[in-house]
């Protein structure tokens, strides 16, 4: 019996671990982390969360995120504003640069899965999908930062 066959929470961590090298390694070019993909993605749909919406969202610590923002920051992807009705809050905003980054490097990442998912019938993939999602959606309570493994 492998690790796998008694829990699989083993075979998703492995498995994201090993789709996390192969991403990385395709955003090398585009000069973005697999987190600072993650958030220009999660900027996109959902333009102005807070540094605290953004930890959550990429499960990792408030700290983590801002450090990883502030890079985006620097590197002109990403712009922090002052909250309009709460003043301890920035909302966080993609730039047009930041939007072409993103829109340069999709294709990447979209290529990776498309290799990594080659053989699986689309039902199969939809299966995969729908019970990733339901996984996601039990995530940690509002609030609540997620520690990594």
């Amino acid at each position: 019996m492998t690790p796998g066959d008694a829990c699989s929470t083993f075979l998703v961590r492995h498995a994201w671990l090993t789709l996390r090298g192969v991403v990385a390694e395709a955003l090398v070019p585009f000069e973005l982390s697999v987190a600072q993909f993650a958030s220009l993605l999660l900027l996109d749909e959902s333009p102005g969360m807070s540094v605290a919406d953004v930890a959550r969202k990429v499960s990792t610590a408030r700290q983590s995120a801002n450090e990883m923002l502030t890079g985006l920051e620097r590197a002109g992807l990403v712009e922090r504003r002052q909250h309009p009705s709460d003043r301890r809050s920035q909302q966080i905003l993609l730039t047009d640069a930041g939007r072409a980054r993103l829109g340069e490097a999709v294709p990447a990442v979209q290529a990776v899965e498309a290799r990594l998912s080659n053989g699986f019938t689309p039902e199969e993939l939809a299966v995969v999908n729908a019970w990733l999602t339901r996984m996601t959606a039990a995530d940690a309570p509002q609030g609540e930062e997620i520690t990594t493994l």
